[in-house]
Formats: structure tokens, sequence, C-alpha cells
């Protein structure tokens, strides 16, 4: 017959293993989960960032072309050979300056329809070595039909189609270099005059596709709205005859989609870009099981010896050991709720004392895995500021309180750095992002207490609320003094901090919301832009400076 202790020792230890087992795979089971839905969250976050990056490019472009054609239109006296001629030499200079601060532009045109005038043909300006643009002899439109929309798709499309739009990938005429382009007719009197537009070097676009990279071997790709793949990392689909097309799965999909390619399980996020292409994600399932996977070896050792110390101890500690696994169960609970602040208390030095404390650090180490997942969707790399995702969550903070009872009082601050491509382009990336850098800094000392966001390549935010916001005229002219230093002292252009600024006030009977106060201070930042450009050219050209050159067409 067995002893009480042994049937005791017996049935505590077989109770021991089981609920072990149990948390062992409930810790398991809530890992994966957590880290399947952490894989999506970053995933979506991730193709979120790229598709407002990207089409904060594209609408850049978008916004040079419909602004230019604004202005063409508004300078048009008339569709004679004469008018048009100084028509095309005025808009000429404006064009150029307009394609120089748009940064990608491979090419850029204004071309006359040959049925409006022949000898005002219009003209083509290209920069195909980072050099500088240069005019380029004009395709000649009369070998075609302009009414044929299969030829000479950047004229004939905006002829037939009577409004600005995007064009697939294509390869320019006469230059043999693929491009993207956004192209707008122009038109007088309701009369067909020609056509205006931006070509876009393919690499510019390619470069921004290769810089999404996320877990091992995880990738972006470009697809148009047909499901061809337009860019891809690791194929050159520009010389294929036949585009590859993405995956069924992918086609259509709204959120995410499972699919095989080549042998290997992957999982893929689509979302729609502003110019009619889609960014797709891609990355295999087995990185995003690798991190789980590996919490799970780790829980079943840590929990397979503490097991067995439990077992070697409990005959002696039978009743001391109960109350710590109750708690560890409990905690288990909490941390599967999402409750990572949980701890136990016990400071016992047996092996039930390094259960808890192994416990604890799990649990710290997972909370801080989840924190460093956070700091990496939210934070932008290059600066340390809060990124675009982050200002997002800021704005729709800012958006819900609006809609509460009460007055809110708030600004927004919109910066861009002048002449950033310039630097890039003549010292290299690595001296553009020490010009970011020096911005960053600058922008960081002045409006310390504030919310700063990196919202773009060369263009910052600030959300002033409280004692900043009282004292925002202050901190706008500290600022402009602070630059106005840096430009005056600094030894390299790269430490010449350039920076155009908007400040725009919240006011409750103008501003229905938030993105109306951005959309006046990103205004009042150009205007601010072209304000310093004014100024530095009446200072260069001395008496030669004519006001009257200045070009309206900026206005938004």
């Amino acid at each position: 017959m067995h002893s009480i202790r042994t049937k005791i020792t017996l049935m505590t230890v077989c109770t021991i293993l089981v609920v072990t087992i149990a948390a062992t795979v409930f810790g398991v089971v809530a890992i994966s989960r957590m880290e399947k839905h952490s894989a999506e969250q970053i995933l979506t976050l991730q193709c979120d960032a790229g598709e407002k990056n990207l089409d904060h490019y594209f609408d850049s472009v978008e916004q040079s072309v419909a602004m230019l054609s604004a202005y063409v239109e508004s300078e048009l006296d008339g569709i004679d050979d004469a008018s048009l001629q100084a028509h095309l030499d005025q808009v000429s200079e404006i064009f150029g300056k307009l394609a120089q601060e748009t940064v990608g532009v491979c090419t850029y045109y204004y071309r006359i329809d040959p049925l409006v005038s022949v000898n005002a043909k219009g003209f083509w300006f290209t920069n195909l070595d980072g050099r500088g643009f240069v005019e380029h002899e004009p395709t000649d439109i009369t070998q075609y039909d302009t009414n044929d929309t299969s030829q000479l798709v950047w004229f004939t499309v905006p002829k037939a189609t009577g409004m600005g739009l995007w064009l697939p990938p294509y390869i320019t005429d006469n230059l043999d270099v693929r491009v993207i382009s956004y192209n707008a007719p122009i038109y007088y009197q309701k009369t067909f005059v020609g056509v205006i537009g931006i070509e876009i070097d393919y690499t510019t676009m390619a470069r921004q596709i290769d810089a999404i990279t996320l877990y091992d071997s995880g990738y972006a790709f470009l697809s148009d709205a047909d499901g061809n793949v337009v860019y891809h990392p690791h194929m050159d689909v520009t010389v294929m005859d036949e585009k590859p097309k993405i995956p069924d799965e992918l086609y259509g999909a709204k959120g995410f989609a499972n699919y095989t390619y080549e042998g290997v399980e992957k999982q893929a996020i689509s979302m729609p870009l502003d110019n009619g292409m889609y960014l797709n994600i891609t990355v295999p399932v087995k990185e995003i099981n690798a991190v789980w996977q590996e919490w799970t070896v780790e829980i079943i050792l840590i929990f397979t010896a503490m097991t067995i110390l439990a077992v070697i101890i409990i005959m002696r500690f039978i009743g001391h050991i109960t109350r710590p696994l109750r708690n560890l169960t409990r905690v288990a609970e909490q941390i599967n709720e999402g409750k990572y602040e949980s701890n136990i208390e016990y400071n016992g030095k047996d092996e039930v004392g390094v259960l808890t404390q192994t416990f604890n650090k799990l649990t710290e180490h997972l909370k801080a895995y989840i924190g460093d997942l956070n700091d990496l969707a939210y934070a932008d790399a290059l600066t340390a500021l809060h990124n675009k995702g982050a200002f997002d969550i800021c704005v729709q903070g800012i958006q819900t309180k609006l809609i509460q009872p009460g007055p809110l009082e708030f600004a927004v601050c919109i910066f861009d750095c002048n002449d950033l491509k310039k630097v890039n382009d003549q010292n290299g990336h690595d001296k553009g992002d020490i010009y970011l850098k020096e911005t960053a800094a600058i922008i960081s000392e002045v409006f310390g207490h504030s919310p700063i966001f990196r919202i773009g390549g060369d263009e910052f935010a600030a959300v002033l609320l409280g004692n900043d916001f009282k004292k925002r005229d202050k901190l706008l002219e500290l600022f402009d003094e602070i630059c106005a230093t840096k430009r005056d002292t600094a030894d390299v252009c790269w430490e010449r901090v350039n920076v155009a600024r908007g400040l725009a006030v919240y006011d409750p009977e103008r501003d229905e919301t938030v993105s109306d106060v951005i959309r006046r201070a990103d205004r009042l930042m150009y205007e601010n832009k072209w304000a310093s450009k004014e100024a530095l050219k009446k200072e260069t050209e001395g008496e030669n400076y004519r006001p009257e050159d200045a070009d309206g067409g900026f206005d938004e």
C-alpha cells in the first residue's frame, strides 16, 4: 500500500505536470496568435507607409503639372503662330524651374497640336545624366495620327480624354528610356491647343520600391489595374515580351492573401496608389512563423526545466509551491489578454522563486519585444523623429477631439527643406541625410515640447498645443533666426539649413477637419518657400531684379 505522502506526491506531481503542459500549450498558442497578429500589423503599416510615400511622390508630380496647366491656360492670348511662339518662350522658363523642384523628373514638354499650328511646335527638355535639363529636338507629331490613342500615347490619350491622367510605363520616344508620366491637355477658349507633361525616370520609382523590405526576404512590387507586374525587384519586367501576372489570390484581394510561388508559401497585402497602380508587399510565411516558433522552443525548455525542479522540491514544499503556481496561471491569463504589466511578487530563494523570476523576465522581454515592434513601426530611422504613420494617428486623435464639446486650440506647422535635391545631386545622398538631420535637430530644438514628425522625404510637421501654441509666433521667429544663423555661419552647403515653413491655426469657423488646417499650413509653407526664393533672387540680381517677373502660378 502506498503511503499518503506517496499518494499526495504522485497526485501533486501529476497535477503539476498537467498544469505545466497546459500552461506551455496556452503560452505557445497565445504567443503564436499574438505574433501572427503582429506580423499582419507590420505588413499593414509597412504597406501603408510605402503607399503614402509613393502617393506623396506621385501627387507632387501631378500637382506640379496641374499648377502649370492652370498657369499656361491663363497666359494664352491667342493661337496664331506669333502668339503661340511668344507664349512658349514665356512659359518655358517657369516650366523648367518647376521641373527642377520635382524629384526624379526625366523630361518635361509642352507640345502644340499640328492642327493648331505647324510652326509653333513647342519644346522638350531632358535630363538623362543628372547634370541639368537641356533642350531636345521634339518628336515630329505630324508623322502621327493624333486621334489614334495607340500611337504617341503621351499626346493622343490626354487629347482624347480631355483631362490630366497618369500613363503606365512606356519607352519614351527617341530616348529609349523607360518612364511613367503625367500629362494634361491645354485648351484656349474650349479649343484643344496641346499637351504639357512630366516624365519620371522608371528607376526613381524603382528605388523607392526597393527600399521597402521586412523580415529576412520580404519585398515589395508594383502591379497595374489588370494584374500585370509593372516593377519587381527580383526580375526585369522591362525586357520581357509577356508581362508576368500577380498571383490569382492577390488579384482583387481585400486585405491579406496567401499564395504559393515557386513552392514557397507566402502572405501578402495589396494597396491601391493614386496613379492607378497597386503596391504589393509579400513575405514568406515561414519567416513570420519563425519568431513565435523560436519562442515556443524557449517556453517549452523553460517550463520543462522548471517542472523538473518543482518535482524535486515538491515533497517538502507542496503547500508552499501551490500559491505561486496559481499566480503563474493568473499572470499567464493576463498576458494572453494583453496586460503585460502583470508581475508575480514572490521572492523565495527556492525553485519556485527561480520560476517566478524567469516568468517575470519572460513577460518583460515580451513587453519589450512588442514595444520594439511599435517603435519600428512609428519611428523614422534617419532622424529618430516620429514618422508619417505616427502623424496620421496624431491627426486622427485630434480629429476625434474636434467632434467633442468644448474649445480646442492647436496649430500645425509644415516644414520643407529647400534645395535638398541640389545637395543630393551635387554632394551625394549621405550629405542630403546630414541636411535632413540638421533640419530635424533645429525643429526639435525650437518645438521640443510639441510632437514632431517626418511626414515625407524632405517634409516635416509639428503639432503645437498648450504653451507652444500660445508662444507659436515667438517660436516661429526663433526658428527663422536659427536657420538664418546656420545659413550664414555653416562652412558647407549641407549644413546651411534653408527650410520653408507654414503655420496654420485651427479656426472652428473655417476648418471642419484637421486636414483643412494641414492644407492651409502646407499652402503657407509654399508661399514662404516662394517668398524666400524671390528674396534670394532679388539679393543676387540686384538692380537687374524685376518684380513683374515673379510668377503667380505657384499660388495654391
